[in-house]
């Protein structure tokens, strides 16, 4: 069906605006990669310039008219049709955008992009004192916004629109308490299993360029592209897409910790095929981008733990990652190896967690950014408030603030809301694998075989190349029958560090 020319121009612009908002994130990506921090000042600049360009030209009356134009002359669109769900995603967009001064969009970007170079050197001093200011400037900023896009019960819920829309603190209330009930159940049997994990063979000393060299061959055996994308180095780890043929991914690497690299680059390999997936001709439209981040973390997670922590997985890689770190890994076997990489027991680290403990690190910052938006939790109570958490969940208490409040890159981007999508992304992951082996049985003997196109085509067909045509609920319920739940999440866990520790 033909669209109208109000449609067009409406497309038009929001394919320019795309541009833009690629271009600051060139800027974002160089400044946690290449940039020297002393231009952290100028790049804040850089970066608020281009925030105000876009929200001034997104929340312009004219794309208003366009907007009011173009959805009553494709009325007669079917729903899901291309047209129809650019113009429900782009207004929603526009509705909320247009909620925010332009004074306050330049002022987040200046003070997160010099917050977060402020963060690497805090961490790096492992000094909470000299990112509190910041940490206390971004969580008024924030507020601010929560208050101009308004909300009906709390004002995170205003925040968690950003990155799953629809998901409200209410559903996150319940949806928490009981998982992490379970999970603590699991993790107690596990702490009491006879079997224990040698970890120590995990942390043998790997030269880093070899690191690197087999991270990238296993990006690319999973199918991300590198003539579309690139690996580099960053703090934290991150994926950023630049375009249809500019996916970029990032890992850390530590030459007595094999899986901090290893585990981290299939993470962000798994977020890369996500993007690379997305279909290029729809690039600049919803239809082009994913879904939410709780769908894009489903992806990563797939890939890093359903796929890359399981036994068919490593009785193909084992054997290569022996060639490639020759003498490193002689006297270890399979099985030791894949015991130690699935070892369940409370750590620090987020990123280093396992899988059971993980979602206990992400409601423990739930809990906080909840508080701190509510003005309940000061910035400068934010050490002794995690650690006091830390305890009270894990059994741990951080040595320096490097392990403990600072270990996490997000608040200094102002990404408050954000970290509940990593449990969502858990919960869908999980979700999707059972119905992907429910449609190919024979997964497991594929993955031992290194052959991972079925998956990844599944994934692409099911998910990747729909773009935003569905909202992740209705997506999960598409391509798995099931709604949303915890279910599929914790039979999993309880099946495979079942017979991992032998619980009965």
């Amino acid at each position: 069906m033909e669209t109208s020319q109000a449609y067009q121009d409406l497309l038009s612009r929001m394919k320019e605006l795309t541009l833009l908002n690629t271009t600051a994130g060139v800027l974002s990506w160089d400044q946690e990669v290449l940039m020297p921090p002393a231009n952290a000042p100028h790049r804040g600049g850089q970066m608020a310039l281009l925030a105000g360009m876009i929200h001034e030209r997104f929340t312009s009356p004219k794309m208003g008219e366009l907007l009011d134009q173009a959805s009553s002359q494709e009325k007669t669109q079917a729903p899901l049709s291309d047209a129809a769900v650019n113009l429900r995603e782009w207004k929603r967009s526009y509705e909320r955008a247009r909620r925010l001064p332009q004074s306050l969009v330049e002022e987040l970007a200046r003070v997160s992009s010099q917050a977060q170079v402020e963060w690497v050197e805090a961490r790096r001093e492992k000094s909470f004192s000299r990112f509190e200011p910041w940490l206390a400037r971004l969580v008024e900023l924030v507020q601010q916004q929560s208050r101009c896009y308004g909300y009906e019960k709390h004002p995170y819920d205003a925040l968690l629109e950003d990155y799953e829309p629809g998901l409200t603190t209410q559903v996150l209330d319940d949806l928490f308490p009981p998982l992490a009930e379970n999970l603590t159940r699991l993790l107690f049997s596990v702490a009491n299993s006879p079997v224990k994990p040698d970890r120590s063979l995990l942390h043998r000393t790997c030269p880093v360029a070899l690191q690197e060299a087999f991270c990238r061959d296993l990006a690319s055996s999973i199918g991300f592209d590198f003539s579309r994308g690139r690996l580099d180095v960053s703090a934290h780890p991150f994926t950023t897409g630049l375009g249809p043929s500019d996916t970029r991914i990032t890992t850390r690497f530590d030459p007595n910790d094999f899986c901090n690299s290893f585990f981290s680059a299939l993470h962000e390999a798994g977020h890369g095929l996500y993007d690379q997936a997305l279909p290029a001709p729809h690039f600049g439209t919803p239809c082009g981008e994913a879904v939410s981040l709780g769908i894009h973390e489903s992806q990563s997670r797939l890939w890093e733990n359903l796929v890359g922590r399981s036994l068919p997985f490593w009785v193909h890689f084992f054997p290569l990652m022996r060639q490639k770190f020759p003498g490193v890994f002689d006297d270890v076997t399979l099985e030791d190896f894949h015991l130690a990489i699935n070892q369940a027991a409370p750590s620090l680290i987020r990123t280093e967690a396992d899988e059971i403990s993980y979602n206990l690190h992400i409601i423990l910052r739930y809990e906080l950014e909840k508080d701190l938006l509510t003005g309940s939790l000061l910035a400068k109570d934010v050490p002794e408030a995690w650690n006091h958490s830390m305890e009270k969940k894990l059994g741990l208490v951080p040595g320096d603030d490097a392990l403990g409040c600072l270990q996490d890159v997000h608040w200094s981007h102002g990404s408050f809301g954000y970290f509940p999508t990593y449990t969502l992304g858990n919960l869908f992951a999980a979700q999707f694998m059972e119905a992907a082996r429910r449609d190919l049985p024979s997964l497991e003997d594929l993955f031992s075989r290194g052959d991972f196109t079925p998956l990844r085509n599944w994934l692409r067909e099911k998910i990747h190349l729909q773009g935003q045509r569905f909202r992740s609920e209705d997506l999960c319920l598409h391509v798995t029958g099931k709604p949303l739940s915890s279910k599929a999440f914790t039979q999993y866990l309880s099946s495979k560090y079942g017979a991992l520790y032998q619980i009965r």
